[in-house]
């Protein structure tokens, strides 16, 4: 099978393309640069990846893999002063996590600074670039709107030669910074504001990251981006739709400096805006420095490395991404059902474990004190190849605290005076008392058993029907540890949509709860960082970085409850 007839047969398969599939699809008909897909993710180096990021990751990678193409990753490192290799290390680290491999090396834009400058000297001697002294302010000024001409530069009618010899001295370091940058000539009268001298160099006196000190003149995105996609043979070049009003510019870029049939077509997309979030890197990054998250990675940040310490998994970020889908307007995506794709899938992999929270002792008077035993408990009744575990049982347990209540009301079927309830994999109790301190706190809960009530027996007790089930943790075997309960990180459903109000103002001060004094079963003292488990009836949870064999922490990924699912069977 040769591959454009597999290509023909893949999209077949599909139930349906999206637009940019359908730009593909006629560009591999008509045999539009040899028929080949070569896509490429590339971010700047200035920031930790987020949501909206693996967004276009999954769309990128994931168009090369079903075209049997390509897919480069390419760092856009043209700013030295706000990059850096440790943002360089996550993203590569973010990619690979999320299932994802690019084809051959990492690629830089600074692989190509001698090539873009050549082009760019030969720009100024086509007469279509020239060197202006004024500074942004005034270049920005003289743009004017697009209902009206902007005003050429003064500096606009210089000659070749000057021209060439300024921007041979702003390479050599003879200027200073913001002294003198290098422009396109196209049209100051054009009403997209883009195409009206835009700016291809700034002089920046900066260490650069992988070059060091040899340049102090850099690209701007716009020269940049178009160019490198050519050097490298992408194909499709899909950017956000921010960038649409930039495709003249870089077609016009890419007309000017090639003259191969071959072209890098860019196409735009809707990128992704999720309720409770703020999604620009430069806010993200405030709130790093600012000390309002402890580090990029922290689990309430919507950056891949803090969805993963959170406990989100890489399927349940790429089936997000292949729900929302690649939309032509922007819209806002309900932050819940990211929540609903993470609960779907640690349903189907998350063991059951247990662990008590706000903890209360409870205690079976006539269960024998020296006493223990082993009780079998399924790991997931959704993974049947996940097999059982047993956890150990004895006189005295852990139960959470508001699973008891001495004056109930009717529905209320967990634990109360003189109410049965059933003990999760072990044996129906009776509520007798509760036992409390001279403050009225209740310290311990007295029950009796029915020893032939056991789970699995076979018995006819063990077959009585109670109406509530609850979860528990022998105190003898019971493994303290650390639980963060994490909630969305702002209260407003737009955050940064407030003109008047600084986004940091919505932050939700109940972010972040620690519980300190909760306790989980033996069987959680082999876990490792990053192990998914479903806590029986309380939530998702995910074993911290920080942990130790000292010291178990917990983050709370989210709750049992779907409000998303909820609301989709009400629509």
């Amino acid at each position: 099978m040769d591959n454009k007839t597999a290509k023909e047969e893949n999209v077949n398969e599909s139930k349906s393309l999206n637009f940019i599939q359908q730009i593909i699809e006629e560009d591999l008909k008509n045999n539009v640069n040899d028929g080949r897909v070569h896509t490429r993710f590339p971010p700047e180096p200035n920031g930790y990846l987020h949501i909206g990021h693996a967004k276009s990751i999954c769309l990128n990678f994931s168009l090369a893999q079903q075209y049997q193409g390509k897919c480069n990753l390419r760092f856009d490192d043209t700013n030295p002063v706000k990059e850096d290799t440790e943002y360089v290390n996550s993203i590569m680290e973010d990619i690979k996590w999320l299932g994802f491999q690019w084809d051959g090396e990492p690629l830089y834009t600074s692989n190509y600074f001698d090539q873009l400058y050549e082009w760019a000297v030969k720009l100024i001697q086509d007469g279509k670039a020239y060197i202006d002294d004024q500074t942004a302010e005034q270049i920005s000024e003289q743009k004017k709107s697009p209902s009206e001409a902007g005003i050429e530069s003064p500096y606009r009618s210089r000659s070749v030669a000057e021209n060439l010899d300024l921007f041979e001295r702003m390479k050599n370091g003879e200027f200073k910074d913001g002294e003198k940058v290098l422009r396109a000539k196209i049209d100051m009268a054009s009403p997209n504001m883009h195409m009206r001298d835009p700016i291809m160099y700034r002089i920046m006196h900066a260490t650069h990251h992988r070059t060091g000190d040899k340049w102090c003149i850099y690209p701007m995105y716009d020269y940049a981006h178009g160019e490198s996609d050519y050097i490298e043979g992408i194909t499709h070049s899909i950017c956000t739709l921010e960038f649409e009003v930039h495709r003249p510019l870089y077609e016009w870029f890419v007309k000017n400096l090639t003259n191969t049939d071959y072209r890098p077509k860019q196409r735009e997309f809707a990128r992704l805006n999720l309720s409770y979030t703020v999604m620009s890197k430069r806010k993200l990054l405030e709130l790093v420095t600012d000390h309002h998250v402890n580090g990029w990675d922290d689990p309430r940040m919507p950056t891949v490395s803090g969805l993963r310490r959170r406990g989100f998994t890489p399927a349940s970020i790429r089936n997000f991404a292949d729900i929302i889908g690649v939309a032509k307007r922007n819209n806002v995506i309900d932050v819940s059902l990211l929540e609903h794709c993470v609960r779907e899938d640690l349903n189907k992999t998350a063991p059951r474990v247990m662990g008590v929270l706000n903890p209360v002792k409870l205690i079976i008077v006539n269960y024998p004190e020296d006493k223990e035993e082993f009780l079998n408990i399924e790991n997931n009744p959704e993974d049947l190849e996940s097999g059982s575990r047993e956890i150990p049982f004895s006189r005295e347990l852990f139960i959470e605290r508001e699973d008891f209540m001495e004056d109930a009301p009717r529905k209320f079927f967990r634990m109360t005076p003189g109410r049965e309830v059933r003990l999760k994999a072990g044996y129906i109790v009776m509520c007798e008392k509760a036992v409390k301190d001279a403050d009225g706190t209740i310290t311990e809960i007295h029950c009796t058993y029915d020893p032939k009530s056991k789970s699995g027996s076979g018995t006819e007790e063990c077959k009585r029907k109670v109406k509530g089930t609850l979860h528990w943790v022998s105190a003898k075997h019971a493994l303290k540890a650390e639980v963060r309960l994490y909630d969305r990180l702002f209260n407003d459903e737009a955050p940064d949509g407030h003109k008047e109000t600084d986004f940091k103002e919505f932050i939700n001060l109940d972010s972040l709860s620690i519980l300190d004094t909760c306790y989980v079963e033996p069987s959680l003292q082999t876990a490792k960082p990053e192990d998914h488990f479903q806590f029986q009836r309380i939530g998702y949870f995910s074993l911290d970085k920080d942990s130790s064999a000292e010291k178990l922490i917990f983050n709370r990924t989210v709750s049992l409850k779907d409000s998303w699912a909820k609301t989709q069977k009400k629509k």
